[in-house]
């Protein structure tokens, strides 16, 4: 007798879930389900009981249906930018933040990026983040739910086994004749014992396919606890850098109010002799009051990058953290890596997390695939029952043993199972798109930060510049005034062109920290090397896959004892001295008058560093 396996399927069932009709699917019924025909014919042959054995175990195990994952393949691409870009940015000699930047092809990143910046405070606050953020105590709470469904439905593979019991005592009507002459044999109890084992065979794998797609969201959510991590880490090292920043800001805006003060006082001496005009007085006035308006939205400011700081550190404003932060205190990394963009795209855990909803996506397909086959259950029972508790499971009366099972296939449903399996189809396309979506994201970061790292160097050269040349030509023009061959329109003039110098000076050498952190952002943050340096959070770290073959871990390049606290310098970048040479390729202005050594500016007053400090919470 020959028997096709697929004998019982609809042949339209079969096409349709046919590798054709399955938009890339691995696997399809009809090669599934449409084996070599089964010979059950009598014949003679040794291995004949070995094979029909091997073929019954191998339909009780059942196939696996929908597609099978495979990693997408790496970009092709070699570099991230059509033109290629210089080794290194350029450099400002002798100007605090001006060091060249050299970038270094598949270098490693360290697990803790940001200490690149030598700071032992950025380091600190960067720990107490990664204890007390309210988003990193929840992806990781997210990811034990994750693993917890996932193990749930792996347990569905296994027997269910229930034992249940019941005691009752009866008693009959006295209309009704006594089964003894007893009289007592009107009560009598019924006690009952089942053992109850059930199975549900997966013949097509729905239920591997649901554990696989929940093992692969597990994964997803591991790596969204690594881009959690990564951004605040990044949040607080952009959040430093602008604390730092706006310190900077508030120093020249009271070296300014230094400066125009002494003008004030030195316009008022010419006023009382009679060799300036009351308008000089008033006018320098107004410019000083506005130098005065102009620090409360700083101040404002830096609370609020203060505010920022409690809150990423899982804290109230009530509570911001004791650790503040200068420019000076921060340096600025000569070493860059960049990776080469397949290894950066094993690196960037928001695309690992994609690529794992990828695969989650694929394995639904299945689970509505096999939604649509025959279910099979088998059912084992095993009891007893009596009349007295001491007797049950006794030899006396016997077990009470049941075997069946169930068969079920679903032949009308008005297409619920099709629209579903279309659906989840369709679910699995949308999440390609979203991979593909992720990659371009990618590529597009870490082209961006390679570009500002380079463009903000040359802004950085250029601010350092015009800030030299406006600081002579404000001593020149004080100069000038005290002799009397200078107007208030003159020093005015002088004092704002300064002032935007220094202030752009101070905002160009933020940007390029800044750049830097974004850097290491884009290229994943060195998640995978927290092992090797020894992890400071081994109960809120999640083990997800390394990248495939990264670059061995070395030493940073840069390694340098870390700043525990530095106090910021007496001259700022802002404040330098002008240098003796001008930067290559340019020359010293000859309108600016003789190169005379300027008399000292006073110091800018140091911030207040207890102001903004409070008691640790």
């Amino acid at each position: 007798m020959i028997v096709p396996l697929t004998g019982s399927l609809p042949r339209a069932l079969i096409r349709f879930l046919s590798p054709a009709r399955g938009r890339g699917e691995e696997r399809g019924l009809r090669q599934l389900l449409q084996p070599p025909l089964l010979n059950l014919s009598p014949y003679r042959g040794r291995g004949t009981r070995k094979t029909l054995a091997a073929l019954l175990t191998t339909l009780v195990a059942g196939c696996t249906v929908g597609p099978d994952f495979t990693r997408p393949d790496p970009p092709r691409d070699q570099t991230y930018l059509t033109d290629p870009s210089a080794d290194q940015t350029v450099s400002v000699p002798d100007v605090l933040g001006g060091e060249a930047q050299r970038f270094v092809a598949d270098l490693d990143i360290p697990g803790q990026w940001w200490n690149v910046y030598q700071s032992r405070p950025l380091d600190e606050l960067i720990q107490q983040a990664m204890r007390a953020n309210p988003d990193v105590q929840s992806a990781i709470q997210a990811i034990k739910a994750a693993q917890q469904n996932a193990r749930a439905q792996r347990a569905a593979l296994f027997p269910v086994v229930t034992a249940t019991g019941s005691g009752t005592q009866n008693q009959v009507s006295n209309s009704l004749s006594a089964p003894t002459n007893n009289p007592n044999s009107f009560i009598f109890g019924l006690f009952t014992g089942l053992l109850n084992v059930s199975y549900v065979l997966d013949l097509w794998g729905g239920t591997r396919r649901a554990a696989e797609s929940l093992e692969a969201t597990a994964e997803a959510q591991c790596f969204q606890l690594e881009a959690t991590y990564l951004t605040l880490s990044s949040n607080v090292v952009v959040a430093a850098i602008t604390e730092a920043s706006l310190r900077a800001q508030i120093a020249v805006n009271q070296r300014t109010i230094e400066i125009q003060r002494q003008t004030l006082e030195l316009l008022r001496n010419r006023f009382a002799i009679g060799q300036a005009a009351q308008y000089d007085v008033a006018t320098q006035e107004a410019a000083l009051a506005a130098s005065i308006a102009a620090l409360p939205p700083l101040r404002n400011q830096l609370s609020q990058q203060r505010h920022l700081l409690a809150t990423l550190t899982g804290r109230t404003t009530a509570h911001v953290p004791a650790e503040t932060f200068e420019l000076d205190a921060l340096s600025l990394p000569q070493t860059l890596p960049v990776s080469m963009p397949a290894r950066m795209i094993e690196q960037r855990p928001d695309v690992r997390s994609a690529e794992a909803n990828v695969h989650s996506a694929g394995a639904t397909v299945g689970v509505a695939t096999a939604a649509m086959l025959p279910q099979v259950t088998g059912t084992l029972i095993y009891g007893s029952t009596s009349t007295s508790s001491d007797l049950l499971f006794s030899d006396l009366l016997g077990p009470t043993v049941t075997v069946g099972g169930a068969f079920s296939q679903t032949l009308l449903d008005g297409g619920a199972l099709l629209a579903k399996r279309r659906a989840a189809v369709a679910a699995w396309e949308q999440s390609k798109a979203q991979y593909r979506s992720a990659v371009l994201t990618a590529f597009r970061n870490v082209a961006d930060s390679l570009r500002a790292i380079e463009f903000d160097a040359l802004t950085f050269q250029a601010a350092s510049n015009a800030e030299q040349a406006a600081r002579l030509a404000l001593e020149i023009t004080r100069r000038r005034l005290a002799a009397g061959d200078a107007g208030i329109l003159d020093i005015l003039n002088a004092e704002l062109t300064y002032q935007t110098a220094a202030m752009n000076l101070v905002t160009a050498r933020a940007q390029r920290y800044s750049d830097t952190a974004g850097l290491f952002q884009a290229l994943g943050g060195g998640w995978w090397n927290r092992d090797a340096e020894g992890n400071p959070f081994p109960a809120q770290r999640a083990q997800c896959r390394p990248p495939v073959n990264p670059p061995p871990p070395r030493p940073w390049p840069d390694a340098r004892p870390m700043v525990v606290n530095a106090e910021p310098a007496t001259q700022g970048p802002a404040m330098q001295a002008p240098a003796t040479q001008a930067p290559a390729g340019q020359s010293t202005p000859s309108s600016v008058g003789p190169q005379t050594a300027p008399a000292p500016l006073p110091a800018a007053p140091s911030p207040s560093k207890g102001f903004w400090r409070s008691r640790f919470w």
